[in-house]
C-alpha cells in the first residue's frame, strides 16, 4: 500500500504529513517529543483492515516548517481536516497529541467518531512527580540550561522512552533510534513564542460523550497513571487499559499490543457501519 506525503500552506506555516488506505478516516495526533513517525505500525495496520489512516506533524515538529507567528494547534487540526475533505474522523492521540484530540472533541463532538487517547495531556490538569520523577525533571532542567541538546535528548528518552522510573536505556534498537531522531528534531526547530492559549479541558472531561479507549503505561510519570484512571471514571462512555512494562511512548515501545487494542476498537466501529448499512 502507497503511503502518499502532502503538504498544507496553513498560515505561513507549511504542514507536512502523510496518509495512506481508504475508508473513514482515522487521524494520528503525535507526542510532544516525537513526529508523525511514531504511528508508521499503527498506520499501516489500520489501513491494511480498511481504514483511512492520516497523521501530519504540527508546527515545531519533524517536516513542518513555521515562522514565529501568533498560531493554535486546535485550529491547525481543523485546517487539515477541512483541507483534505474530511468532516468526521476517529482520533488517536499521544501525550500532547492526545490532549489536542480532546480539545478537539469539546469543540467538535459531531466531528469526533471516536478517541484513542494514549497517555494522554489534558490541558488544565494538575502535574505532581514522586522523588525519582523529580530527580530526573532536574536533570532535564539542567541539560537545557546548558543548552545541551544531545544531552537533553538521552535525558529525555530515559524519562519519555524508558519511563521516569526505569534504568536508562530499558528501550533500545529501532524504537530508542527513532525516539532519539525525532525528538532531535524537535529540539533543533526554532523556538515558536506565539501559541494561543487553549481553554482548560480537566474541569469538562465528563462532557466528553464519544466512545473512548484510554491507554496508559504503568512506566510512566505517576501523574499521568493517576490522570489515565481519572478519566476513565469521568469520561461517560470511556474504556480504559493499563500497559504492564511499557512507559510513555508505547506505539514504538510495543507496537503490537497497540496494534491490537487499536484494532480491537475500530472494529466496533465497522460494525455499527455494517449494520447502519443492512438496515437501508
Amino acid at each position: 500500500m502507497v503511503v502518499e506525503s502532502f503538504a498544507l500552506e496553513i498560515g505561513g506555516a507549511t504542514v507536512s504529513g502523510v496518509e495512506l488506505g481508504e475508508g473513514l478516516p482515522v487521524v494520528f495526533l503525535h507526542a510532544g517529543v516525537c513526529d508523525s513517525r511514531m504511528w508508521r505500525e499503527q498506520m499501516q495496520a489500520v489501513a491494511d483492515a480498511g481504514w483511512h489512516a492520516i497523521a501530519y506533524d504540527r508546527r515545531g515538529y519533524g517536516e513542518t516548517e513555521s515562522p514565529d507567528e501568533p498560531f493554535s494547534h486546535l485550529d491547525d487540526l481543523e485546517a487539515v481536516l477541512d483541507a483534505l475533505d474530511i468532516h468526521a474522523a476517529l482520533f488517536v492521540g499521544c501525550s500532547l497529541g492526545g490532549g489536542l484530540a480532546l480539545d478537539f472533541a469539546l469543540r467538535h463532538p459531531g466531528r469526533t467518531i471516536g478517541l484513542v487517547l494514549i497517555g494522554t495531556s489534558v490541558t488544565g490538569a494538575p502535574w505532581f512527580a514522586t522523588s525519582a520523577e523529580s530527580a530526573i525533571e532536574m536533570a532535564e532542567e539542567d541539560a537545557w540550561e546548558r543548552g545541551d541538546r544531545d544531552l537533553l535528548n538521552r535525558v529525555q528518552a530515559h524519562e519519555w522512552l524508558d519511563g521516569p522510573r526505569a534504568p536508562s536505556g530499558r528501550v533500545g534498537g529501532a524504537a530508542r533510534a527513532l525516539f532519539l531522531d525525532m525528538n532531535a528534531k524537535v529540539l533543533a526547530k526554532p523556538g515558536l513564542t506565539q501559541e494561543e492559549d487553549r481553554e482548560p479541558a480537566w474541569p469538562r472531561v465528563n462532557g466528553v460523550n464519544t466512545p473512548s479507549l484510554l491507554i496508559v503505561g504503568d512506566q510512566d510519570f505517576t501523574a499521568i497513571v493517576d490522570r489515565h484512571d481519572h478519566l476513565s471514571e469521568t469520561m461517560p462512555n470511556a474504556f480504559a487499559v493499563l500497559l504492564e512494562g511499557v512507559a510513555h511512548i508505547p506505539s514504538i515501545e510495543r507496537p503490537d499490543l497497540v496494534n491490537r487494542l487499536l484494532l480491537e476498537f475500530l472494529d466496533a466501529f465497522s460494525g455499527e457501519e455494517n449494520d447502519e448499512d443492512s438496515e437501508d
